[in-house]
């Protein structure tokens, strides 16, 4: 599968080009800032990068070291190699209001706030998944993405994947018949098991800001850097962070969108000891009428399918799909079954082979998802994981917790955008903020 079938598979749409920059941004470089410097930032700056001539000339953290770490690495990677604007405050940066886009990569517990004050800056946006903590968060940064008239994609880049778009193909050629279940899985041993003592944050971090919203906790060494999802403070557990994309790829490959139903149990059930407060264990079920679309991970034992210890199956009248991030397998009743494999672009772009921490296996599928972006901006239409994509995605799992939390099955009303005679529900979906800070429902 050739560039152009893959985005004729993932959108409808063609681009010219082979790889690397594409031709109608070589005379442009659309200026670019980034919030959140850490791992995944960075990850998806740097494909963006390889992609299209962009100056980053702006970039704020709340961490000193990593900012200022990030910046020389941004020298390093930028054509120009110039070193980008450090701000400690997202609200200085954006107040220069000289961004084209604006690439969001800091935790959970902030996507609100930074997208919605990037967008009322002019900035089209890439933003990480889960877009928010709560849905109300979600339903906010989906109507100022309306209102402003922005392009936002969602970093649920599954939909850029060019294995899961040959995937996707077969769902919709009908080739699995009749789908009445889809389970999706991760069996992965993320869920810490450490136990640090508090302490005092580093000197070099601003804990204060890094909270922002959120409860302020003791510093952890936990949470920062990269551990906070540990923590449902700042995010919505291992259903927010590997759920979210399992569900949005099932909702891609068979156009749906929100469940009528959705029921979640689950518990810390054998890891009692560590700090982390996510749960070990939890199950969910997302009901669409005829299909039923399943959950569940385990952060400890064995993955039931040792090939896919994080995916999605899906069982069809006529056969079965199974799909992750690694590989799919079409098992046809009748006829030859069909694998394929991840794709890799290591001597196209060689500069994968030395970077720390990046999955290696994710970075087409970032590219891609880059590429989608830049159309999408050049024709003012909607990216493949736009803002509303997105919002589906993240609801639904942050309903599934609320689900676990409440211990009884939610009712959604798609239309009017809360749970069906649940008054005490639907108060949870939006949380309280910590002052100063207000929530973006409330503006």
């Amino acid at each position: 599968m050739d560039r152009r079938e893959f985005l004729q598979g993932a959108a409808g749409l063609t681009l010219a080009g082979t790889h690397g920059i594409e031709p109608e941004f070589q005379e442009k470089k659309p200026r670019v800032g980034l919030i959140g410097s850490g791992w995944y930032g960075k990850c998806d700056l740097f494909r963006l990068i390889q992609v299209a001539p962009v100056e980053v000339v702006s970039i704020c953290d709340v961490d000193k070291r990593m900012l200022s770490e990030s910046a020389d690495l941004i020298a390093q990677r930028q054509a120009s190699h110039k070193k980008p604007r450090t701000y400690a405050d997202y609200r200085e940066m954006l107040k220069e209001k000289d961004l084209d886009i604006v690439l969001i990569g800091t935790p959970d517990h902030w996507h609100a706030l930074h997208a919605i004050a990037a967008i009322a800056a002019g900035a089209d946006l890439y933003c990480q998944k889960p877009i928010s903590v709560d849905v109300a968060e979600g339903k906010a940064m989906l109507a100022a993405a309306r209102k402003h008239k922005r392009v936002v994609q969602i970093g649920t880049q599954r939909r850029s994947t060019p294995h899961l778009v040959e995937a996707r193909n077969i769902v919709q050629e009908g080739k699995l018949g009749k789908i009445g279940l889809v389970e999706t899985y991760c069996y992965y041993h993320m869920r810490t098991s450490a136990n640090p003592p508090d302490m005092p944050p580093p000197e070099y971090l601003d804990w204060e800001m890094w909270t922002g919203p959120a409860p302020l906790r003791p510093y952890n060494s936990l949470a920062h850097p990269r551990g906070w999802r540990a923590f449902m403070e700042y995010g919505n557990g291992i259903v927010g962070d590997m759920c979210v994309h399992m569900l949005d790829t099932v909702r891609w490959m068979m156009n749906l969108g929100w469940a009528k139903r959705i029921t979640s149990t689950g518990g810390i059930f054998v890891d009692k000891d560590s700090k982390a407060n996510i749960t070990d264990t939890q199950t969910a079920t997302f009901d669409y009428g005829e299909t039923q679309v399943l959950w569940q991970h385990r952060s400890w034992g064995e993955p039931n399918d040792p090939d896919y210890p994080w995916g999605a199956t899906f069982y069809g009248d006529k056969g079965t799909l199974k799909v992750s991030v690694m590989s799919y397998d079409y098992i046809p009743n009748k006829g030859k079954p069909i694998h394929k494999d991840v794709t890799y672009e290591l001597e196209q772009f060689p500069e994968d082979k030395t970077e720390k921490d990046l999955e290696r296996h994710v970075a087409p599928a970032i590219r891609y998802h880059m590429k989608d972006l830049l159309r999408a901006i050049e024709t003012r239409g909607r990216p493949v994981a736009d803002i509303e994509e997105g919002y589906i995605s993240s609801a639904s799992c942050i309903l599934a917790n609320l689900s676990l939390q409440l211990n009884r099955t939610l009712v959604w009303d798609a239309e009017k955008q809360q749970i069906a005679n649940d008054g005490e529900a639907n108060r949870l979906l939006k949380r309280p903020y910590r002052r100063p800070w207000v929530h973006p429902a409330n503006t």
